[in-house]
């Protein structure tokens, strides 16, 4: 790992070559549970964020997610369809819309929870603590956090 305190150019490739890879397999791990329920990665990304952060209003998920309101509105559509979410109003601010997830979203994102988990907790586990600490500041880093 040394090599890689020279980062090259080759080096720099391999790095995101491996997080492309990361990403690709531990999110082609739920593709059951979203075939199951006929919706795809866009969904799983919204239900992420409406498990991390419940009550998320419209304008905080189009931020966290950077995309457009088109974009979020179709797929807070197919969302309502199968029954996934709800909206509550702003108290203070009725303009503002609160989304949760209701008792099967909540079900389905511990479905897929559950699938990328294992990826996940099978890599961790067989890393030091080190490797792992050191791991998750990288990628705190990687995303500017």
């Amino acid at each position: 790992m040394k090599q890689l305190l020279y980062l090259k150019d080759d080096q720099l490739k391999e790095l995101i070559e491996k997080l492309f890879i990361s990403y690709r397999e531990t999110f082609s791990d739920s593709k059951k549970v979203l075939n199951k329920y006929s919706i795809g990665l866009a969904h799983q990304k919204v239900i992420h964020l409406l498990s991390m952060y419940e009550g998320i209003s419209i304008s905080e998920l189009l931020k966290r997610l950077k995309v457009t309101k088109q974009s979020l509105n179709r797929v807070l559509k197919d969302l309502i369809k199968i029954e996934a979410i709800i909206f509550k109003k702003d108290q203070q601010d009725t303009r503002v819309k609160h989304i949760f997830l209701n008792e099967k979203g909540k079900k389905i994102f511990k479905e897929i929870f559950e699938v990328q988990k294992k990826r996940i907790y099978n890599a961790l586990l067989n890393s030091s603590s080190e490797e792992v600490i050191n791991f998750d500041n990288v990628l705190k880093k990687i995303i500017n956090e």
